[in-house]
């Protein structure tokens, strides 16, 4: 029986004889006795995973994981990958949620971490593998302690006790993952340990998408609000369904060395698949009853959300069968398609007609100017015909002449009946059924010219909407006239509306495409800014406050980040302007946690000073410095200028954090903080053989630290003048509130920084004091005088003898030791 019985019976194993590497000298081949009982065993096992519908997506570290090497033997051995393959979408999922926890924690939380990962780089850098290891998890107990411990989860037991418990689970959990994530960077546990770390990843792949939803949801219902909460929590479910369930392949999988067996083993079983599938279509379900338990019957519009909540990721899971997701369902292409088909179109209707009674007749139903009972009935042709033409012809089922003609004949009733709607004049009517009629044409013929044709007169058509609905109105609207706000809304309309069909342009007019593109952002980004910050309106004297959805920010966001890697992927626009969109889109997520008018500029110049080592320089050729040193000079230099342009937003973060204005030792190490932070790109994907960038990035994030920590006295009005920074230390709230409070002195608190500082240097060995003695002594001297000054004014400053013994010991032994 030959290798390739697995895939004749649909099942790729993922056992520990797939997953685990073999270091042989030599390849004989296998008898057929082995290969019997091996294919027996593989029809044993009943977790495997089925041969998905679609070939699992390719990994450079996958392609490349095991690599022949020539031996003595003769024969070639595979080696492990150099590098854990799925280390981006992990921290997609974890990153944010460790800074949550650490949010939650507060300082004792980030003090004992700080110290636990400085403590586990030092034993790295000295060789003690297993001991940094070790510090690595027991940094995350103490902090698991810690927080368990902290005020806020405290204060809220009595409020909830069994809530309480769940979300100390759930901290709990995602640390341990953050633990499994960290254990699988370590290159000796992946050499010694193989079927461990595949196991490791198939935990982790299994629990983050059911983990992350929760922490992110709680995380944002913290910021903005209850109201949407089960809204954002379905759209976390998506993205992780479609981040970890989607079938990957494996980082520590063993390739067969002969060519015949093509697919790689998947991490996820059809265990795991069908318990994600069912937390995406229920539990947001479910936590939406649970949260409105007490309305969730008493309408129409109640029951809409509850059916929307399950239809809108039932509709989502479909179109990820495409890329095999529903895998361990059936593995015949054709009966997935049928499967596709039926359920999309029920799924299609209801959720088509849930929207009509949830947002367009609830929201927009002063728009709607034809008279009931044909006010429904337009609205449903309008959009279940416009829903149905766009499925059937994603579907490809739009392909032949009489197809062709049924998809135009729909898209003139939809645009006719979508015109009578709004109220089009009826002398005017034929002008939507054209339009209708050149956008259909540009479906089925793929003619740019009948697509700008549909533009040109859909602008018209939106120009005619503003003006009779909105033109005439004496109303002040985000911080503006509404007259010139529209403006601003027509113009990114008409550039959306463009923005396909120059798509379709020759690759030598892919400029133009690039510049709709991030024109039309930064129109977007200003309008929704606008929206979401400057929310009033003036009506004739009466204020009233228009709330711009937090969903909608995040919806335009996701769009538009998806849109912009579909273009690239598709080599449509270049990675410059890749770059520069994703950097604006992103920064749009700052308005849901900061209050400033100015923070989403803020954010999009330090997202550009921030990404460049990351989405510009993407050399994968091995042995050379994909950017080079003058390069990275300048980007640490702009990283640095853009965080100091920043200072403001940073206070106001700060003050955010804290509840009032944070002293300015905390705002230079935050800045110090960050600048370090955003500089560690540069140095691990580009520089990471020079160990002299290595040592001076830790200097620099350890300073930040301590500053943050011991928050030493210091005036930065020396540096700069703030209007914002001055007005909030003038304040008296706190004088007034607790009175004048007797302190120590804090000016001994540099003398601790400068004596960790020193130490580190030394330890890295920026100082070289094992080389040069004389260096050695004058570093032993500073320290011990450092260390010794700031215990004896910090603990025995009332005790002249005390102070003076401790002062003489902590300059004279460390000068002997290091001598």
């Amino acid at each position: 029986m030959s290798s390739g019985s697995a895939s004749r019976h649909g099942r790729l194993l993922i056992s520990p004889s797939l997953s685990t590497p073999t270091f042989s000298t030599r390849s004989p081949s296998p008898s057929p006795a082995l290969q019997h009982h091996h294919h027996h065993h593989e029809r044993r096992n009943s977790t495997s995973s089925p041969k998905p519908l679609v070939p699992f997506p390719s990994s450079s570290s996958a392609s490349a994981a095991y690599r022949p090497r020539s031996s003595t033997g003769g024969a070639a051995a595979p080696a492990p990958s150099a590098a854990f393959a799925h280390n981006a979408r992990l921290a997609a999922a974890l990153v944010p949620a460790a800074a949550f926890l650490l949010d939650l924690g507060g300082l004792p939380v980030f003090a004992v971490l700080a110290v636990g990962l400085a403590a586990a780089y030092l034993l790295d850098a000295l060789q003690l593998r297993q001991g940094a290891f070790f510090t690595v998890w027991a940094a995350l107990l103490a902090a698991d302690v810690a927080f368990f411990f902290s005020a806020s989860l405290s204060s809220a037991a009595a409020v909830s006790l069994p809530l309480t418990i769940l979300a100390l689970l759930l901290c709990a959990e995602t640390s341990f993952l953050i633990g499994i994530w960290a254990s699988l960077q370590f290159r000796w546990i992946q050499l010694e340990n193989p079927t461990i770390v595949a196991a490791l990843e198939r935990l982790l792949f299994a629990c983050v998408p059911i983990a992350a939803p929760a922490l992110f949801t709680w995380a944002l219902v913290s910021a903005v609000g209850m109201a949407s909460a089960s809204y954002y929590f379905a759209a976390f479910c998506m993205l992780f369904y479609w981040l970890f369930s989607i079938p990957r392949p494996s980082s520590f999988n063993n390739r067969k060395l002969d060519a015949s067996v093509q697919d790689c083993d998947g991490i996820l079983g059809p265990l795991e698949s069908c318990v994600h599938s069912l937390y995406l279509l229920f539990v947001p379900v479910l936590f939406h009853a649970a949260s409105h338990h007490a309305t969730l019957f008493t309408s129409w519009g109640s029951v809409c959300e509850l059916l929307l909540l399950f239809f809108i990721p039932f509709l989502f899971q479909l179109y990820a069968s495409t890329r095999g997701a529903l895998w361990w369902i059936t593995r015949d292409a054709r009966t997935m398609d049928q499967i596709r088909i039926v359920n999309g179109l029920v799924a299609l209707v209801v959720v088509v007609l849930c929207l009509e009674v949830r947002v367009v007749f609830y929201s927009f139903g002063r728009y709607i100017h034809a008279p009931p009972p044909l006010n429904y009935l337009l609205v449903t042709v309008t959009m279940l015909g416009g829903a149905l033409g766009l499925a059937a012809h994603a579907a490809g089922k739009v392909g032949d002449a009489a197809s062709s003609a049924a998809f135009t004949v729909l898209a003139v009733l939809v645009s006719g009946a979508g015109a009578v709607v709004i109220g089009f004049p009826v002398m005017v009517l034929p002008l939507p059924m054209i339009s209708g009629y050149y956008v259909a044409r540009f479906f089925t013929k793929k003619s740019l010219s009948s697509y700008f044709t549909f533009v040109a007169i859909a602008s018209l058509m939106v120009l005619w909407f503003v003006v009779h609905n909105y033109w005439d109105l004496n109303i002040w609207l985000a911080g503006m006239p509404l007259k010139s706000f529209t403006k601003y809304v027509v113009a990114a309309v008409i550039m959306a509306m463009a923005v396909p069909g120059l798509a379709l342009l020759p690759t030598k007019l892919r400029f133009l495409l690039e510049l709709g593109l991030i024109g039309h952002t930064l129109l977007l980004c200003y309008i929704e800014n606008r929206l979401f910050n400057y929310a009033s309106m003036y009506y004739f004297g009466f204020e009233e406050d228009i709330l711009y959805p937090s969903y909608m920010v995040l919806i335009t966001t996701f769009l538009g980040l998806a849109l912009v890697r579909r273009l690239y992927a598709d080599q449509r626009i270049g990675p410059k302007a890749t770059w520069i969109l994703t950097c604006l889109y992103s920064s749009k997520l700052s308005m849901l946690f900061m209050t400033s008018r100015s923070v989403i500029w803020v954010s999009a110049v330090l997202l550009l000073a921030v990404t460049p080592p990351l989405l510009l320089y993407r050399d994968n050729s091995k042995g050379a410095a994909r950017m080079k040193a003058w390069q990275a000079y300048f980007h640490a230099s702009v990283i640095a200028f853009s965080a100091w342009l920043c200072r403001e937003t940073i206070f106001e973060a700060l003050q955010w954090w804290n509840g009032r204005p944070p002293p300015d030792g905390l705002l230079l190490g935050s800045y110090i903080l960050l600048t370090g932070v955003a500089c560690i790109p540069i140095v691990i994907l580009h520089f990471p053989h020079v160990q002299s960038a290595k040592r001076f990035l830790v200097l620099v994030v350890a300073t930040g630290l301590l500053f943050v920590i011991m928050q030493p006295p210091i005036k930065l009005s020396w540096v700069y003048r703030s209007e914002l920074i001055t007005a909030a230390h003038l304040t008296d709230d706190d004088t007034s509130i607790y009175g004048f409070v007797a302190s120590k002195p804090t000016w001994p608190s540099w003398l601790l920084i400068a004596t960790v500082v020193l130490t580190l240097a030394a330890v890295t060995s920026i100082i070289p004091v094992k080389y040069v003695v004389e260096l050695r002594a004058l570093y032993g001297v500073a320290v011990g005088v450092t260390l010794g000054i700031y215990i004896s004014v910090q603990y025995f400053f009332q005790h002249k003898g005390v102070a003076m013994g401790v002062l003489f010991l902590g300059s004279f032994v460390p000068s002997h030791l290091s001598a």
